[in-house]
């Protein structure tokens, strides 16, 4: 049986560090290399989608408590590390700047696509099993939730 570490913050999830460092490789090595006509379009696209996935994370994080509000921000950033899969996808085959690495961010991006989509089924069902699940009391006996102790 696989052991998962506690989650006590953001900073925790493993999707959330793989964007973090994703975004901090596309910052410092493919933005600066892109050519100043792309200044406008590629450039600020990779930049703001590369710097939203982990901020959406923390901030979807912060209103974990909230159903629709968690939902929203991980479907943002599954949207985000999308748009970043595209954008660099774009880089490697129009201006083969750094193939390596964004193969690399590529595949990275891919499965952190993949890891919110989890992350959002777990939680629904998570949220779910504790609204759903029927009560017992320590004898075992169907005891009515709404009872007061």
């Amino acid at each position: 049986m696989q052991q998962y570490k506690t989650i006590k913050s953001f900073k925790d999830l493993e999707v959330y560090q793989n964007l973090y460092k994703s975004c901090i490789l596309v910052m410092t090595k493919i933005v600066p290399k892109l050519p100043q006509s792309e200044r406008f379009d590629l450039r600020d696209q990779l930049s703001r989608s590369s710097k939203a996935a982990p901020r959406l994370v923390a901030e979807g994080y912060a209103k974990k408590h909230q159903k629709a509000g968690f939902q929203k921000y991980i479907d943002d950033a599954m949207a985000e590390s999308n748009e970043c899969v595209v954008s660099l996808e774009q880089v490697k085959d129009i201006y083969h700047i750094e193939d390596g690495l964004c193969n690399e961010l590529i595949d990275t991006y891919d499965k952190s696509a993949r890891q919110l989509f989890k992350l959002a089924i777990a939680w629904e069902r998570f949220k779910n099993r504790r609204i759903t699940q029927p009560f017992y009391d320590t004898r075992g006996a169907n005891t009515n939730p709404n009872e007061k102790y």
